[in-house]
């Protein structure tokens, strides 16, 4: 009989490697990453697939931050996201962009050689860092906010195309 790969399934499985490994509960990599999208197909890779969850949401949010450093393609919010910015916040947009980038290259190492151990501790130490890193991003989201309507207003002219 074929077993069913379903999130019952998957959490009993990322319990068994959460013991093993140390790891963030089901419940906390849920919550930041959806992880419960890996119980939709069949897999034994589990910490692989879970850590392809982490690093996507990284991603997306380096590139928010490359939008914002050099918006030449970006939507027009962007534009504005990025005049709402004073010199010390675009500084640590870029901070936070170079912290992201250089995950980028850990990860291809990472994908060249599967080790389930590998996949354990790249996974603890990236929640690590999105906790940390989100906190940063709300930060810098509150400064947008708070500067949008006097930075974005601010010379009172607009492009419309």
């Amino acid at each position: 009989m074929v077993e069913e790969f379903n999130l019952k399934n998957l959490k009993e499985k990322y319990s068994i490697l959460q013991n093993k490994y140390d790891l963030p509960s089901f419940e906390e990599m849920n919550n930041e990453f959806q992880i419960e999208k890996i119980a939709e197909f069949e897999t034994d890779l589990i910490l692989k697939e879970a850590r392809k969850y982490i690093i996507d949401k990284l991603f997306g949010y380096l590139r928010v931050l490359e939008s914002i450093i050099t918006p030449s393609n970006a939507p027009m919010f962007v534009f504005a996201m990025a005049k709402a910015l004073g010199i010390e916040e675009r500084q640590r947009v870029i901070e936070l962009y170079k912290k992201i980038s250089k995950l980028e290259v850990e990860i291809i190492r990472l994908d060249l050689e599967y080790s389930e151990q590998k996949e354990a501790d790249a996974i603890k130490k990236y929640y690590l860092f999105w906790k940390e890193l989100k906190k940063e991003f709300i930060e810098i989201m509150e400064i947008i906010n708070k500067n949008w309507d006097n930075k974005v207003e601010e010379n009172g002219k607009g492009y419309f195309g």
